[in-house]
């Protein structure tokens, strides 16, 4: 890749670590939330103009789905507002933004993967700030937004795939959904197609406009302006994929397969 410099924001979260590494040819420059609050505009525009970055790539997140519901205003400030500010100051400085967003902008309602085209219908506080911050991204004329679905993996695991794992392993009761089917993306595959997807672009992405923003999921296609490559893998429901992951592991344990909430 030819980038002089990577700015990585929420470098203390669970993808970010292989980002910063997936960069280190260039160098990299990776905040956490102590080091850069990205709520605080004025903030932002004042790191991204002291580096300053080719790209962005932002892994900061506000990620607790049923704490949004409690705290909104920080779910928004995070999730949505902070990325307007990553895209203003990304176009002030000329930078490609990656932004990284969920398939928690869909209600789940279909029986198929979802695609780019897809129109978005979001419940709840935390996919709503979501896919605001999709929209937000938008503002960066040189910018891809990123699905990633049921993140796992990595040395700050920490995600529900995570802690599932988590407790086969520790040979504790698991529960799962059994009517919640996913494709769960390990991190090391998420950042090498997100690098993938910037070399392919040379250092030079360009404006995405009104095409369809880009899926980044095991289950889709990632498409921009002259790019387009696939990473498929099968869907599968929680419950049997923790059974799996039992089976692999040699564990035995407590499996309790729950439908999800109306």
């Amino acid at each position: 890749m030819n980038f002089r410099r990577v700015l990585v924001t929420g470098a203390g979260g669970q993808l970010a670590h292989y980002v910063a590494r997936a960069f280190s040819e260039s160098e990299v420059v990776a905040l956490d939330h102590r080091a850069l609050d990205i709520t605080d505009p004025a903030a932002v525009a004042a790191a991204v103009d002291a580096a300053p970055p080719d790209v962005i790539v932002n892994c900061a997140a506000f990620n607790d789905v049923d704490g949004a519901e409690e705290r909104p205003e920080q779910a928004l400030a995070v999730n949505a507002f902070a990325v307007r500010s990553l895209a203003l100051a990304a176009e002030q400085a000329g930078a490609v933004l990656v932004h990284f967003s969920t398939d928690f902008v869909f209600d789940g309602t279909t029986d198929r993967p979802y695609l780019e085209s897809d129109v978005p219908n979001p419940r709840g506080v935390y996919a709503v700030s979501k896919l605001l911050g999709e929209w937000m991204a938008v503002d960066s004329p040189r910018h891809y937004v990123l699905r990633v679905e049921s993140l796992f993996g990595g040395p700050h695991a920490r995600s529900s795939v995570d802690k599932i794992l988590d407790n086969i392993l520790a040979g504790t009761g698991v529960r799962a959904f059994s009517d919640r089917t996913v494709s769960p993306s390990y991190v090391e595959d998420v950042v090498s197609a997100t690098s993938a997807l910037l070399s392919s672009i040379s250092g030079s992405a360009p404006s995405c406009g009104n095409t369809p923003i880009p899926m980044l999921t095991v289950m889709c296609s990632v498409r921009s302006t002259g790019t387009s490559w696939k990473t498929r893998r099968s869907t599968i429901s929680r419950s049997r994929f923790a059974a799996s992951r039992a089976e692999e592991a040699g564990v035995s344990g407590k499996m309790m397969a729950n439908s999800s909430p109306p």
